[in-house]
This record gives C-alpha cells, structure tokens and sequence, in this order.
C-alpha cells in the first residue's frame, strides 16, 4: 500500500506542468532589455494557450481564429464552451473578459478578470485589462495599483508605464 502512493506520488510530483514556468516570469522581471523581454512575455502567452486539457485547447484555438476573423460572437461562443471543459483556466476568462470590453459589459469584464487573476495572479494581462475597466470608471486609485501589479510582473510593459506615468502625473495635479 506504501509503495503504490510512493509510486503515485512521484508520478504526480514528476507530471506535465501547463502554462508558463516560473523560470520565464523570472526572465520577464529581470530581461536586460525591452526587446528579450517582449520576447520572453510572447513565450509566456503562447504558454497561456495549453490549459491541461485537448478538449479546451482545440475550442479555446477556435475560439482565437474567431475572434481573429472579427465573429465575436463565435468567439464568445466558443470560450463558454471552454471555460466549462476547464474551469480553471485563466487565459479563456481573460479572453472572454475582452470579448465584453468590446461591448462596454463592465461587470461582466471585471468578474472574469477577477477570476483569471484569482487563477493565474503573474496575469499582467488580466491586471493591465483591469487597470484599464477601473481608470475608465473612475477608479483612478484603484487602476493604478493594478498597472502596478502588472508592472511588478513585466516592468517594461509600455502600456501599464504610460498608464502609470499619467495616472501618477494627474495626481500631482498635473493633468495630460
């Protein structure tokens, strides 16, 4: 009996890892430059592509061709479906989250960036993407803590630097 969960153990501990590692968020934070880190980060999503599951990963390229080809509603389609196949995946709840910025769907947005957060906190997209919902509302304060935490993430992500210069500059009272 102790042999058989030795054996099961290590069979578990030595499985297939999903989704980026920690030795390439590691070369995102410390890239010497912006261009390796912009390469590190394309390897990083192309690694938030595999979820663990066939199934998933062949709705979820659907769903990308989709989306792709401007049928958004395909695409939205196509990421329910992947989000009930694999209801721990990240990278279709931040997907499905930008299918409802597209139609200002706010709650929506934010609850799936919530969750792709919640599933994959290193997400500097899902952050970048919240950051952006919360500035438009309002929520200045707020956005720039999420541009921060993508920035923790992938310091040299120009979109979360601009949006954290301007919402540092409007705070100082120093507008656009």
């Amino acid at each position: 009996m102790l042999k058989a969960l030795f054996i099961a153990s290590v069979i578990t501990a030595s499985g297939p890892q999903y989704g980026p590692s920690d030795e390439m968020f590691d070369e995102l934070k410390n890239a010497p430059s912006e261009e390796e880190a912009s390469s590190t980060a394309t390897d990083i999503w192309a690694a938030w592509l595999e979820s663990g599951s066939a199934a998933a990963d062949l709705v979820m390229q659907r769903a990308v061709e989709a989306q792709n080809l401007g049928d958004l509603e395909l695409a939205h389609e196509l990421l329910d479906r992947v989000i009930a196949i694999q209801p721990t995946y990240a990278e279709a709840y931040t997907r499905r989250a930008a299918l409802f910025l597209v139609d200002e769907n706010f709650p929506e947005a934010l609850r799936d960036l919530n969750e792709a957060i919640r599933l994959e906190p290193r997400h500097f997209g899902a952050w970048t993407g919240l950051g952006r919902i919360l500035e438009t509302l309002g929520a200045k304060d707020e956005a720039l803590e999420a541009y921060r935490e993508a920035l923790k993430i992938y310091p040299t992500l120009q979109v979360a630097r601009a949006a954290e210069s301007r919402l540092v500059r409007e705070q100082n009272g120093q507008g656009l």
